[in-house]
């Protein structure tokens, strides 16, 4: 696979790729039923896996649980999976909002779907030098449940210095506004990072650089076929809405950094010694 000048050039200009069955369907399957494995042996032994992860909320960012999961893979949870009991009120598959977010490196199935050729030439493309895999992450965002994701850029909560990262998005359903498909502001990766988010003792905080809100009207809705890619660069804004059908809309979603940049220490992502970031070898 090779891009083409055209495809450079939308690269460039808005800041996203859309790449249509860029996985087959058969691979899409292998992927959701290791993931049906995942949750079913969290679902038999959850252990602590209690957190929930929001957005809006943000009341994972000061959990240990969440700031130590940058080299394992952890469920967590969508706001409103729980009763005031803390019952779990839905199967689990329909109550989580992620794993992550080492699936790559930590599970046979989740490596050989992330370092494929195709993608190594697709990274090469968009112009990395010494591209290392540095997070991974299943999105479930089920039926009803699965909240909104607020207006953001990668690069705020994966910073590098100078910015590399880079995120690719692969589509497991059919993605449509109404199960909250990817919105974005295309050209927006022209922008500056409006925050960043960093570790700060014990827990974490953010540093507003613009308090400027993203233009919310300069969104538009990026509705895919399940196979789809679609890679964005890590300074472009996008959002997600609420889930507000009967559709699930998995993804799994992959971030890229350059090695050449580097990754400050007050990142909240880091790895232990034994498990050190890779390529797509």
């Amino acid at each position: 696979m090779s891009l083409s000048d055209e495809q450079l050039s939308a690269w460039q200009d808005n800041g996203y790729l859309v790449l249509p069955d860029f996985v087959r369907p058969d691979l899409i399957g292998v992927l959701t039923q290791r993931i049906a494995e995942m949750v079913e042996g969290f679902a038999r032994s959850p252990g602590e896996a209690t957190t929930v992860f929001s957005t809006t909320e943000k009341t994972h960012a000061q959990d240990e649980y969440f700031l130590t999961s940058g080299d394992l893979i952890r469920p967590f949870f969508e706001d409103g999976a729980f009763d005031d009991d803390g019952q779990l009120q839905v199967p689990m598959d329909r109550g989580l909002n992620k794993l992550g977010h080492a699936m790559h490196d930590l599970d046979p199935v989740f490596d050989r779907f992330s370092r494929t050729p195709e993608m190594s030439a697709l990274v090469s493309d968009l112009g990395f030098v010494d591209p290392l895999l540095l997070q991974s992450m299943v999105i479930f965002k089920p039926p009803h449940i699965g909240g909104e994701v607020i207006c953001h850029c990668d690069h705020s909560f994966l910073w590098t210095d100078p910015q590399t990262v880079a995120g690719f998005w692969f589509a497991l359903d059919n993605a449509t506004v109404e199960n909250g498909c990817l919105w974005v502001i295309p050209g927006g990766h022209r922008q500056p990072a409006r925050s960043r988010f960093r570790l700060d003792g014990a827990g974490t905080t953010t540093d507003v650089l613009d308090p400027v809100p993203y233009d919310m009207e300069a969104l538009i809705p990026v509705e895919v076929e399940a196979g789809t890619l679609i890679a964005f660069s890590g300074l472009l804004p996008h959002w997600s809405a609420r889930n507000t059908s009967d559709d699930p809309r998995l993804a799994y979603t992959l971030h890229v950094i350059d090695g050449t940049a580097d990754y400050p220490a007050d990142n909240w992502l880091q790895r232990r010694p034994d498990l050190p970031l890779r390529g797509f070898v």
